[in-house]
């Protein structure tokens, strides 16, 4: 990929009109909450980390389930600027597709997006399928009302992806003039394969602290991705 200096990213930007963002938890940690596999991620030092999110912890083991799943939970955090521009550019036409269950580009005011792995504030009980609120959820991850268990709407290890998500999904990438891939190590599959339905004739521009292998021609702005967004 050709590196590119941040004036470069900011003209492939605004220039563009028909964008897909691709984003992950990198575009988060600026707003205070922690990515999955850095140093200072939420799996450092976790053996099972792909365990304590699948089904089969849910079901048999409930209570670790609920002691790991309530650690990805930041009541306050609060959408930084990557979050903003990327709503304003979906206001003018643009799409986003985030890996992120967090809730911050939704809080951020963003349209025409894709939460492929569901989001957090998304719980519902168990027993009899009533929503409940994200407040109940961390005081105890048994329903008020019926004592089900709660459980967060978003995608466990051992679980499908509804198809309906994945072509949504593989529409906005299609659909795109510029893909953008932004704090993400673009590692975790079936969203890493939505790269595969960008049009030959679209602009790809990875926005990442660091190289991340995509195997496709395009751009690469190695920095802060808050320090690009806050120029556009």
């Amino acid at each position: 990929m050709e590196k590119v200096s941040l004036e470069k990213a900011q003209e492939l930007l605004n220039s563009t009109k028909k964008i897909t963002f691709l984003t992950g938890a990198g575009v988060s940690t600026p707003s205070g909450v922690p990515d999955y596999r850095s140093l200072n991620g939420v799996y450092h030092n976790l053996d099972t980390p792909e365990y304590l999110l699948s089904v089969t912890c849910f079901l048999n083991e409930g209570e670790k389930f609920y002691h790991f799943v309530k650690k990805l939970y930041h009541p306050t955090a609060l959408p930084n600027i990557i979050h903003e521009k990327i709503a304003e550019k979906t206001l003018a036409g643009a799409s986003l597709v985030t890996q992120n269950i967090d809730g911050l580009h939704e809080a951020a005011g963003t349209k025409n997006m894709v939460a492929f792995h569901g989001t957090l504030s998304d719980l519902y009980c168990t027993k009899c399928g009533q929503t409940v609120s994200e407040k109940e959820y961390l005081t105890s991850d048994r329903h008020q009302k019926c004592g089900g268990k709660i459980c967060p709407n978003i995608i466990l290890y051992e679980q499908q992806l509804p198809e309906e998500r994945i072509a949504q999904s593989l529409k906005m990438v299609s659909n795109a003039d510029l893909v953008v891939v932004c704090g993400t190590s673009f590692k975790v599959y079936p969203f890493a394969g939505l790269l595969q339905a960008k049009k030959n004739s679209a602009k790809l521009l990875v926005i990442n602290q660091e190289e991340i292998g995509l195997g496709e021609e395009g751009y690469l702005y190695l920095g802060p991705a808050e320090k690009l967004f806050a120029t556009l």
